[in-house]
């Protein structure tokens, strides 16, 4: 890989106008290898990760010498990393889930507008999140980085692009090396288990002053911002909302905070879980994930009128995610557990509907100016894949807007009295994401039967393990 190489360059079909150019002074990103090789010299950099998300949404790839990293070194890894489940195992094949014969390699391609150091290494280390091409430098359009970029480039053919603002939810737990074990609260600086009801409570927050200061660190040494950390209502859950902008950055930056929340955590000698469900009797925790659409040329949002009132784009895109993110749920509840959260009186609304100002819908649109319209999905839980969550978000609204679908009435009072309007699974949610054929439009057929392939798998394996509600309720009495 020297400085000259053509065959390093960004997956095709992402336009120019959805990526932030990088400044080369920054403590995140560089412009070209010949940058690159200079901001590894000056940081005396050693070691480098090459990373990228698998369909679960953690890191995988190759660490290197950072001389290697910058010479004519060739980087790839097996197609079967993107077929097999959360727990390493590999699906039997069906019509729609296939291997590929030979397990051919797919190459890694480093975007280096994300390369940054990784702080909590001994050794100076850096990171670097990669495209995946196969190897004559097509697109493979399974990843689930290339499954955002597709959806950002259906947008970007409208002359749009869309803004999106996450916000993620995670426990801390105390240390527990039995998975048959209920997790509970680690102790914080007072000595003792913090409890529930501490939604935004300061003095929940400085219960765990010194791991908060790490990931503030750890942060700021890899250039990523965080807009606002409070406490939530589960016993030392905490939520993180980061500032608005690109899909791509917001999901990459989501993919390296999951990664940097762990590593703060585990050097206080705690766990940090974005698990839907980790605590029985207990919030989960969500992903809410707020979402607008800028016209590229004006620079004006879509969902507002000249006059400030909202356009029969706002109104489309919440039609079309009342009607399409039920079928997504797949992607934006991608486990078993996912299913746990969404309950009832659990802080989580179990319904398509939409409001505004209006925390018990699925669809919240917040009170802003008409610049600021945006539409909150208030579904995708924490154990969601970032890439796939928006790109099944973003595609929803998209196909609203496409489809010209007006929506219901906005929901004046609680949405959450009726009955539950999503799938109660993950099968039925698998099930609901194959037959909805408008997401062979904008997914692709093959990336829709791994990941169906792969969540059923997933559910497979699950159904092996016996529970202990089963040993405590049918033992002695069926």
């Amino acid at each position: 890989m020297s400085p000259k190489k053509t065959t390093l360059k960004p997956a095709r079909n992402v336009p120019a106008s959805t990526k932030t150019p990088p400044d080369p002074g920054s403590l995140r990103g560089v412009a070209n290898w010949k940058e690159a090789a200079q901001w590894l010299r000056a940081r005396g950099i050693e070691d480098i990760e090459c990373i990228t998300p698998d369909l679960a949404g953690v890191p995988r790839g190759k660490m290197m010498p950072s001389s290697k990293f910058t010479s004519n070194t060739s980087l790839a890894l097996p197609s079967a990393i993107y077929r097999h489940t959360i727990s390493g195992e590999y699906p039997e094949e069906t019509e729609s889930f296939r291997y590929e014969p030979r397990d051919s390699d797919l190459k890694l391609m480093p975007d280096l507008s994300t390369l940054s150091v990784v702080p909590w290494e001994t050794d100076p280390t850096a990171q670097v999140i990669c495209d995946i091409v196969d190897s004559d430098g097509g697109e493979v359009p399974y990843t689930p980085r290339n499954v955002l970029k597709r959806i950002m480039s259906l947008y970007h053919d409208r002359g749009w692009k869309p803004i999106v603002a996450p916000e993620i939810e995670f426990y801390l737990v105390a240390k527990n090396d039995d998975p048959d074990y209920p997790l509970h609260p680690p102790k914080g600086r007072s000595g003792r288990s913090i409890l529930g009801g501490q939604g935004y409570s300061i003095a929940g927050i400085n219960e765990f002053d010194e791991l908060i200061d790490d990931i503030y660190h750890f942060s700021e040494k890899q250039g990523l911002e965080i807009d606002t950390l409070i406490h939530e209502e589960g016993p030392a859950q905490l939520e993180i909302n980061l500032r608005h902008g690109n899909p791509i950055e917001l999901a990459d930056q989501v993919f390296l905070f999951k990664r940097t929340i762990r590593e703060a955590a585990l050097k206080h000698d705690i766990y940090a879980t974005f698990m839907a469900k980790p605590m029985q009797g207990q919030p989960g925790s969500a992903m809410h994930i707020h979402q607008s659409v800028v016209n590229v040329e004006t620079g004006r949002n879509v969902f507002s009128n000249a006059d400030g009132s909202a356009s029969k784009e706002f109104f489309h895109f919440i039609g079309g995610m009342q009607k399409f993110v039920p079928s997504a749920m797949a992607m934006l509840a991608p486990y078993v557990n996912s299913y746990r959260r969404l309950q009832p009186d659990m802080s989580c609304p179990v319904n398509n509907a939409w409001g505004y100002d209006n925390r018990t819908t699925a669809f919240r649109v917040p009170v802003s100016d008409p610049q600021a319209r945006r539409v909150e999905n208030r579904l995708p839980s924490s154990d969601a894949n970032p890439y796939l969550a928006l790109a099944a978000s973003l595609a929803s609204g998209l196909l609203g807007i496409m489809k010209e679908i007006e929506p219901t009435a906005p929901t004046e009072d609680s949405a959450n009295e009726g009955s539950i309007d999503l799938p109660r699974g993950l099968l039925e949610a698998v099930a609901l994401m194959e037959d909805e054929p408008a997401f062979e439009e904008v997914f692709g057929k093959q990336f829709i039967g791994l990941y169906a392939g792969v969540k059923r798998g997933e559910f497979e394996t699950f159904m092996q393990v016996i529970s202990p509600w089963e040993r405590e309720f049918l033992l002695l009495n069926v």
